[in-house]
């Protein structure tokens, strides 16, 4: 047994553990971060959330507004 901690990601959404090998994610997903502040309900909260892209695009779907879409030239 090696003393390397396995990384376990889930979608916080459909609970599905995300593909990950030797510490590394294997797919993408979306990553969210809120601090609230003093004009919320949940002053000086941090949340931060996982969806993997099957629920990201569910829940993209379902906006009344489109998620605006742009593409990149290149990669960083």
């Amino acid at each position: 047994m090696s003393g390397k901690k396995s990384l376990e990601i889930r979608c916080n959404c459909c609970g599905r553990q995300l593909k990950t090998e030797n510490g590394m994610l294997l797919e993408d997903a979306f990553e969210g971060g809120k601090e609230w502040g003093y004009f919320s309900r949940k002053d000086l909260e941090v949340h931060s959330f996982v969806l993997c892209e099957d629920c990201c695009d569910r829940i993209a779907g379902s906006f009344v507004i489109p998620v605006q879409v742009s593409k990149k030239r290149e990669v960083m």
